[in-house]
């Protein structure tokens, strides 16, 4: 097993193809995947509507298109830039996280919402990931703190989801019980599963395990 894909505290821009600027570029569109949730839940009609589908379709084909396209990477080799070098010989953090928040669009619970209300979950558990793991992942990297990023991760996590209480709706008991989940999420390593998914699928199955209750 691969030490630098496994050490929590290991300093990534020193595997990262195209060193700190790919470091950089990975970070930024970590970032910017926030972006997805609010287009699913406020325009997902109209983009999927262009392919003649309905929003769970679309996201089904894309999450199915980016598999392909990662089993294709995998059998070339290919790692690109923002990608770090032990990537070549296993799933990309990326297509993990394509994955997780591709499953957590078609399976967070809706309490019958509209527009982004419908994501009271779907988007404090996506929001989680796009946020709290980049800022997580600079606390170790540059702190080398484990505690501290640990410290700090549940308060951007709180801070999302008890947002999203007040921004959306979310259920506000649940927001105080799901966010450490998406903290807890970043802290297993393992070549196994990323921690781009995992960071999704806790809180996921959190929020619908709760959602019965509520």
């Amino acid at each position: 097993m691969n030490k630098d894909s496994t050490d929590s505290l290991v300093d990534h821009v020193e595997h990262s193809i195209g060193g700190f600027g790919g470091h950089a570029f990975r970070r930024a569109t970590h970032v910017s995947m926030a972006a997805i949730p609010y287009l699913f839940y406020n325009n997902g009609e109209e983009i999927s509507g262009y392919f003649s589908l309905t929003p769970n379709q679309f996201v089904s084909f894309i999450c199915i298109t980016l598999m392909l396209m990662e089993a294709f990477r995998l059998k070339s080799g290919i790692v690109i830039v923002g990608q770090r070098s032990y990537e070549s010989q296993q799933i990309s953090a990326l297509a993990w996280g394509a994955f997780a928040v591709s499953l957590a669009l078609l399976t967070a619970p809706n309490h019958g919402g509209e527009g982004l209300e419908a994501g009271a979950f779907g988007i404090p558990i996506i929001f989680g990931l796009t946020f709290v793991d980049p800022v997580m992942g600079e606390i170790k990297r540059k702190k080398r703190d484990m505690k501290l990023a640990i410290i700090v991760g549940l308060l951007v996590s709180y801070t999302i989801w008890v947002g999203c209480y007040y921004w959306i709706g979310t259920n506000l008991m649940a927001a105080l019980i799901l966010a450490p989940l998406t903290v807890i999420g970043e802290l297993p390593k393992t070549r196994l599963i990323d921690d781009n998914a995992t960071m999704v699928f806790f809180p996921l199955t959190g929020a619908i395990l709760l959602f019965p209750f509520l």
